[in-house]
């Protein structure tokens, strides 16, 4: 999404995507050298909050034409599995 609008807004937001996406990554990492079983769930929470988190930016994101809002809306789907997946290790880590 190379060609969105290169407005204060955007600029501010994508900034904000960048941020909480990577935080998914370095957090889930984390989950791998957990100290406990609840340092694992906390982790796990914290990967699904920051997969939210990344949604709600995207939707924020202002596009200019139909190609950046597919490119956008694969990326909210994107987040939004991940947001599943985590819940899904949530239930199964009860």
């Amino acid at each position: 999404m190379k060609t969105i609008s290169r407005t204060l807004a955007n600029i501010e937001v994508a900034k904000q995507v960048i941020r909480s996406s990577g935080s998914i990554g370095a957090n889930y990492i984390e989950t791998n050298e957990a100290l406990s079983r609840k340092d694992f769930v906390m982790r796990i929470k914290i990967c699904r909050k920051e997969a939210k988190e990344s949604t709600y930016w995207l939707k924020l994101i202002e596009v200019k034409n139909e190609e950046d809002e597919r490119k956008r809306e694969l990326l909210i789907d994107e987040s939004t599995q991940l947001m599943k997946i985590f819940s899904s290790i949530l239930e199964r880590s009860k």
